[in-house]
């Protein structure tokens, strides 16, 4: 059975991708998208079926990351309509023609583009840890296209330096550890890369990641061993290649934000400081901080608690 188009919006304007296998009643459904420079995204969305009038927000999504990765967003109760996008060369998404398009202005085009594509004048925006850098100089850059920021577990700028953040390590160091181990990923890429991909992504591997410490238990398992199926699909040389580009963004001139803007912080999170997202906090007037207990990927341990501080997020803009 086909999935109706989101109401509110236009579909974009080339043939949408085959349907997935996704939750039933959360109307995700995958679409072709062109970016400026001619980059075919794969971008998504959905259309919870009991809330056929919720606000539509940007979704500008993890490194690499897919819808499964926010759980609370796939509900048929979801109360909000997302649209979004996998990364270039990742989950369907071309690889752009030069392969130094992968910096987070082109991130922004790509946003741009998506909600071209969808007849999006202006939204609300979510992001979650690169993709917090996206949302902010989509912000700083396009304040036009923006009506609020939600922040979740990511910093506006010069990420890797906030890295490590729970193991008290200085800045220069954090940043000089994490961009060298990034450097050595991607040239074992070739061989880590058949490896990743073959990981059974059963519930135990799933019990075992989440108890690892760098991620810690989860509120759908089985919804979550479809979110690591999927992101271990991407090679781990290109995946790496984007990530050291996107380090190099410098952070957002907070001066530069005028919209509503709040920050969801995770206490125990390895790859966004919550010290790092609290002083961006206190830079922006009238922001809001909000830390939660978790680490890096708080979306899927405590969905219900980020999903309602989206809630009132939204609740609260005009």
């Amino acid at each position: 059975m086909s999935t109706p188009e989101p109401t509110g919006y236009a579909a974009p304007t080339l043939v949408p991708a085959p349907e997935s296998d996704a939750h039933p009643g959360s109307g995700l459904r995958f679409h072709d998208v062109v970016s400026g420079d001619g980059t075919r995204l794969r971008a998504w969305s959905t259309n919870p079926v009991d809330s056929p009038d919720a606000p539509v927000v940007l979704l500008c999504n993890g490194l690499g990351t897919n819808p499964y990765t926010w759980p609370a967003l796939l509900r048929p109760d979801a109360g909000v309509r997302v649209v979004s996008w996998y990364h270039r060369g990742v989950g369907g998404s071309e690889r752009p023609a030069k392969r130094t398009h992968v910096h987070i202005e082109h991130f922004v085009d790509d946003a741009i583009a998506v909600l071209d594509a969808f007849g999006i004048d202006a939204a609300p925006v979510m992001g979650w840890s690169m993709g917090v850098n996206t949302m902010f100089e989509l912000a700083a850059t396009h304040p036009e296209r923006v009506t609020g920021l939600f922040a979740v577990a990511g910093v506006p700028g010069r990420t890797f330096s906030t890295m490590l953040r729970p193991l008290r390590l200085p800045n220069p160091l954090n940043e000089l550890i994490t961009v060298n181990l990034a450097r050595v990923m991607k040239y074992a890429g070739p061989l880590t890369s058949p490896i990743a991909a073959g990981l059974p992504m059963g519930p135990r591997s799933v019990w075992l990641v989440s108890h690892s410490g760098f991620m810690l238990p989860l509120a759908d398992p089985k919804q979550a061993s479809i979110a690591l199926r999927d992101f271990l699909s991407t090679p781990q040389g290109w995946y790496m290649h984007l990530a050291l580009r996107t380090h190099r963004h410098q952070r957002v001139s907070l001066s530069r934000i005028a919209v509503p803007t709040w920050f969801v912080a995770a206490t125990w999170d390895l790859l966004a400081g919550a010290k790092d997202m609290r002083s961006a906090a206190d830079r922006i007037p009238d922001a809001r901080y909000v830390e939660l207990p978790g680490s890096h990927f708080i979306a899927m341990e405590k969905p219900d608690e980020v999903h309602v501080l989206l809630q009132e997020f939204l609740d609260g803009l005009d």
